[in-house]
């Protein structure tokens, strides 16, 4: 198998590690891609980021009221 962040994986296809990612695992290595895009684009001075483990995407969220969201005008 394949280690990925300290996380064994079998070889082939891994759809989904536990830090977000996607990956290909064969004996010649382990090539991986992140499932979520980083939030570049909003308020940083009213608004922060909370990456979301549950959904592998960033939350982004009024600091002063963490229950309302943010407008996000860009991501990488």
């Amino acid at each position: 198998g394949c280690l990925v962040n300290g996380n064994l994986y079998p070889f082939g296809h891994i759809e989904r590690t536990k830090d977000c990612y996607r990956c290909n695992c064969s004996q010649m290595g382990v090539s991986c891609c992140s499932l979520f895009h980083t939030p570049i684009g909003y308020d940083k001075e009213n608004c922060k980021v909370i990456f979301n483990k549950e959904l592998c995407d960033y939350d982004v969220v009024q600091k002063d009221d963490p229950s309302q969201e943010c407008i996000v005008y860009s991501r990488v």
